[in-house]
């Protein structure tokens, strides 16, 4: 006569079986959905896809606290803690934005506007919202990715590096801009933008209208292509307003040259 199974025999092989799947969490959960599934008379099938549910829901949340953590975000932030009244102009294009369709389409997101306005507020936000929908990312400000970039280069690993670039879903380039780059800084970071051409997403942020990149970059010509290949698949969004650091401090504005819609500067 085959032995009988008791509860606490089959407890232990679920938790044996769980973990040989490497889903410690599936034990807690059909321990916690087992009396609930017996009053309510659901069906095996419907206890086994609550369980699984489970299981894919906490793995789904366990998976972009680590997507966020490997980003490099100096913060993090969200689009719920984002100050909208300070610039409602922008508001349903941001919540577009958060769908993260522009993603699938390897459209590109350039923010303009004064310090303090919320770029790189809405940059963060939006990176997080990628990494909850199961993309990688990577977060760094302009000087920091030059940096990255001309140590590859200097290693002889520039072609490799920018190959494994290309598969995270979305690179935030912050504070192109604050300092200007060395001719050959300005081609690495050229690189940069032209190896995810319609490949895969860049979002950018900056204090300068784009007639003032040339600057930034060394070289008008330059600058140029970077932006024609930037813009070509993106959103321009131009934030305006004080900053909001200095709310409440009797300062009106910080030297900053006014940016106009199509991000001319004026």
């Amino acid at each position: 006569m085959a032995a009988v199974k008791t509860t606490s025999d089959t407890v232990k092989q679920i938790h044996y079986l769980a973990g040989a799947l490497k889903a410690p969490r599936i034990t807690e959960a059909a321990a916690r959905l087992a009396d609930q599934a017996r009053d309510a008379g659901w069906t095996h099938e419907d206890y086994l896809a609550a369980v699984l549910e489970r299981e894919v829901s906490a793995r789904n949340a366990s998976g972009a606290q680590l997507r966020i953590r490997a980003a490099g975000f100096g913060s993090v932030k969200t689009l719920e803690d984002f100050d909208f009244d300070a610039q409602p102009a922008i508001r349903q294009q941001i919540s577009a934005l958060a769908s993260g369709a522009f993603l699938a389409q390897a459209r590109n997101l350039v923010l303009l506007g004064p310090p303090g306005t919320g770029k790189t507020h809405l940059a963060t936000a939006l990176g997080v919202k990628a990494a909850h929908a199961g993309h990688r990312v990577l977060f760094a400000t302009a000087t920091d990715w030059v940096t990255h970039l001309t140590e590859a280069h200097r290693q002889g690993q520039l072609a490799r590096e920018l190959a494994r670039l290309r598969r995270y879903g979305l690179i935030i380039v912050d504070e192109v801009g604050y300092l200007p780059f060395e001719p050959e800084a300005a081609n690495l970071f050229f690189q940069l933008v032209s190896s995810r051409y319609e490949h895969a997403s860049l979002i950018l942020t900056s204090n300068l209208p784009f007639t003032g990149w040339g600057g930034v970059f060394g070289d008008q010509a330059v600058a140029a292509a970077m932006i024609d290949r930037i813009v070509h698949h993106a959103d321009v969004i131009t934030l305006k307003g004080a900053s909001y650091r200095l709310r409440g401090r009797g300062i009106d504005s910080l030297p900053s040259s006014r940016i106009t819609t199509d991000g001319t500067e004026s």
